[in-house]
């Protein structure tokens, strides 16, 4: 396999008449990195994929790859290759051919292409099918054969453009082990497509979660998890609470931020001057239902929800001005005290289990 490379992009955007795609977005992606690109439809991550691949033109901006500006070459000339949602394998062929066919296009001799490909089919373990063809498959193997037909031409960089959408819940789990396993044995950089948290915090060194066309935030998982960057983040991963309001108080790094309701929240943070919104993060199991004490901030709230999850339980509260704050507590927890829809509840969290949450400009 050939050397991983570093990916950089640089001020790319990506205009379609009137739309704007992609807004001048900039990351570097490291050599040899599981890089995961996350967020809603239409937030821009796969015209971005397309754009390094090649298979979208880049309206401004440049794409580096390793040491070369590949901004205007064709998709077979950039080191990169691409592995489509669909697949699109060629139903007349059998494997061998499918996974052989970009070297025939390059003029390969048939001998030498078809020796490659089936090393390639054994490597995804699919080398006692290599007669058959795509219909004869099951959706995991046809998978193989895609990523199969991918690493034959000897990438610096795969792009995976949502690869795992089309598959049950069970192949799901046990094909990201095999995308994990693949990238670490091959060393090589993989940029994948997904609009599934849990898939990108399995799968990534490197999370980039992207809305309306830029990107807010890219960190490790741990990072995304535990100091979501916005309050779309903090929404977005699903593991905090926002509420909003207004800065009324700042004290040295600590500022006090008057939530609707008249409520007032403390969060460590500086540069935000008195009268300016902000918006603070909580981890939803952090919450505790119960009296606040001096150590601690929290709100009285009306339940609204309760799902029972096995291990957890997941209740829903109005108050604080949010309509969906939620708490996330053990089994064990909840039956000691259980709470009902209806009910009042205290909650109340510790101050430093508060995130004062940035914007993007």
């Amino acid at each position: 396999m050939s050397k991983a490379a570093e990916i950089d992009i640089v001020s790319v955007s990506k205009v379609y008449g009137t739309t704007t795609a992609v807004q001048s977005i900039s990351l570097k992606i490291p050599a040899g990195s599981y890089c995961c690109f996350l967020g809603p439809s239409g937030c821009g991550k796969t015209s971005t994929l397309r754009m390094i691949a090649g298979h979208e033109s880049i309206s401004s901006g440049d794409i580096r790859l390793g040491n070369v500006v590949v901004t205007d070459f064709p998709p077979a000339k950039r080191g990169t290759s691409m592995m489509f949602q669909s697949y699109a394998l060629f139903p007349h062929l059998d494997l061998i051919d499918n996974v052989a066919f970009s070297l025939k296009m390059k003029g390969v001799d048939k001998d030498t292409r078809r020796a490659k490909a089936l090393d390639m089919l054994k490597l995804m373990q699919m080398d006692a099918y290599a007669t058959r063809r795509p219909a004869q498959l099951s959706g995991g193997q046809q998978q193989r054969v895609a990523l199969a037909r991918a690493f034959i031409t000897d990438p610096e960089a795969l792009l995976l453009d949502e690869p795992l959408s089309a598959l049950d819940p069970f192949l799901k789990i046990r094909m990201r082990a095999e995308l994990k396993k693949l990238q670490k044995t091959l060393g090589i950089t993989f940029v994948h497509v997904t609009h599934s948290q849990e898939e990108a915090m399995a799968l990534a060194d490197l999370i980039v979660v992207m809305n309306d066309g830029r990107i807010e935030q890219a960190a490790t998982p741990r990072t995304v998890f535990e100091r979501p960057a916005t309050a779309f983040v903090a929404r977005f991963m699903g593991d905090h609470n926002v509420l909003s309001g207004r800065v009324v108080e700042q004290n040295g790094d600590m500022m006090t931020i008057e939530a609707p309701e008249g409520l007032r929240f403390s969060a460590r943070g500086e540069g935000r001057p008195v009268g300016a919104s902000a918006d603070i993060g909580i981890r939803m199991d952090r919450v505790r239902i119960g009296d606040a004490s001096e150590k601690t901030l929290g709100f009285n709230g009306i339940v609204s929800n309760v799902e029972y999850r096995g291990s957890s339980v997941k209740l829903t509260v109005l108050g604080a001005g949010s309509d969906d704050f939620t708490v996330l507590i053990s089994d064990t927890d909840y039956f000691k005290t259980p709470v009902s829809v209806g009910d009042a509840v205290p909650l109340s969290w510790a101050d430093e289990d508060v995130i004062l949450l940035g914007r993007v400009n």
